[in-house]
């Protein structure tokens, strides 16, 4: 009966301990069928319910092996979550990258449509650069709020171009693509302007051999403005090593991509802009204030001031830790940062992987949902910042 008592008071002020911080957890490695969670992506619905997703890894926290794409649900503003769900499993293969955007503009489902994105693979990353292997692009919907998804679609001819006829004749590119990978975390769907409801999905490839310091790597996108019946690729971001990305609109039918450095000489974000909706690139710079220790990092267009969109951001602010896990509010579509918030940090002096991979979703007009990575990837967990005190 004492050791009931102990474990019952020991769960009590662990849970306390979470609630106190704002931190829920949302998946926890070694629980529910997975060795590991990774990769969170989260997006909310007109009734605002939470769908939270990230990559469930079976055996370990390895980048390649079985991996399925598993979802959360939260009712009441990410206080408690659902049971897991998986929605891709590709059996010992990986499905992972999960880029999930909500449908609102498409006059066939009133009610919205989710499109998940997702990459397979076939091979560990190192050896696909080397063109020994293939990752694909995938997506399924969801007419239900996440409940059931459709099967499948591969559209990895419409915007992959991999040099590969032996492995699918389909592809005619002369371009040699390898490594692929949608954004970590959310898609985006443009709301006005003469875009209105395109999606777009940032994402990445490598081309050609491996070259010293990722400089193989380079940032891309990929869009449609048929709700998904055909796709259309971006022109590729001209800095070598530009990685991971993610985007988010800005006014006027502007785009704006984020993408980390994997080249590591510049700890610091790699911005572009589009004036075309996210066809075309007409500048791109290091943005100095995004300090970054080569991560990922989450954007996310959250209001509107003077005619600009308000910008969100979220990554581990630091140049060499993944730690100090920070939110920065843009009053003017990126120019400048003037808020910073911190979100979480590890109470340990140089403590990698305590804060990593982050995603955010809007909660209200004052409030910011942010689902990310703790404590050397233990969990995937979920906070609530209050970016907004009027």
């Amino acid at each position: 009966m004492r050791r009931i008592l102990l474990a019952c008071l020991f769960i009590l002020s662990v849970s306390t301990g979470w609630a106190q911080s704002g931190v829920v957890p949302v998946f926890t490695a070694g629980t529910e069928g997975h060795q590991s969670y990774r990769i969170p992506a989260i997006i909310s619905l007109p009734n605002g319910h939470l769908l939270a997703f990230a990559e469930g890894r079976v055996h370990g926290a390895g980048d390649f092996g079985d991996i399925n794409i598993v979802l959360k649900r939260s009712t009441d503003k990410g206080k408690s979550w659902s049971n897991l769900q998986t929605v891709a499993d590709y059996q010992n293969l990986q499905a992972g990258n999960p880029a999930p955007v909500l449908d609102l503009t498409d006059p066939t489902y009133p009610k919205g449509r989710i499109f998940l994105f997702y990459n397979t693979g076939d091979n560990h990353e190192n050896e696909v650069r080397k063109g020994n292997g293939l990752r694909e692009v995938w997506y399924k919907t969801s007419t239900d709020g996440g409940l059931t998804w459709s099967e499948p679609i591969n559209i990895t001819t419409q915007v992959h171009r991999p040099n590969q006829p032996q492995v699918n004749t389909a592809y005619t590119s002369s371009e040699d693509w390898r490594s692929y990978a949608n954004t970590p975390g959310h898609a985006m769907q443009f709301t006005t302007g003469a875009y209105k409801g395109r999606i777009f999905v940032a994402a990445n490839h490598s081309a050609g051999n491996p070259q010293p310091q990722f400089q193989d790597y380079q940032a891309h996108g990929f869009y449609t403005d048929d709700h998904g019946k055909t796709f259309k690729l971006s022109t590729t971001v001209q800095v070598p090593g530009s990685n991971e990305s993610i985007a988010t609109e800005l006014s006027g039918g502007k785009l704006m991509m984020n993408s980390r450095n994997q080249k590591g000489d510049i700890r610091a974000r790699i911005i572009s802009v589009s004036r075309d909706g996210g066809a075309t690139w007409d500048s791109t710079w290091f943005d100095h204030t995004l300090i970054d220790p080569v991560n990922q990092g989450s954007l996310l267009t959250v209001g509107k001031k003077k005619g600009k969109n308000i910008i969100a951001f979220s990554n581990a602010a630091d140049v060499k830790l993944r730690d100090n896990l920070t939110l920065r509010i843009s009053y003017d579509e990126g120019k400048t940062w003037p808020k910073s918030i911190l979100i979480d940090k590890s109470t340990s002096p140089n403590q990698r992987d305590y804060t990593a991979y982050s995603d955010l979703v809007n909660i209200s007009k004052k409030e910011i949902g942010v689902l990310y990575e703790r404590d050397k990837y233990q969990q995937i967990v979920f906070k609530i910042m209050k970016w907004q005190q009027k």
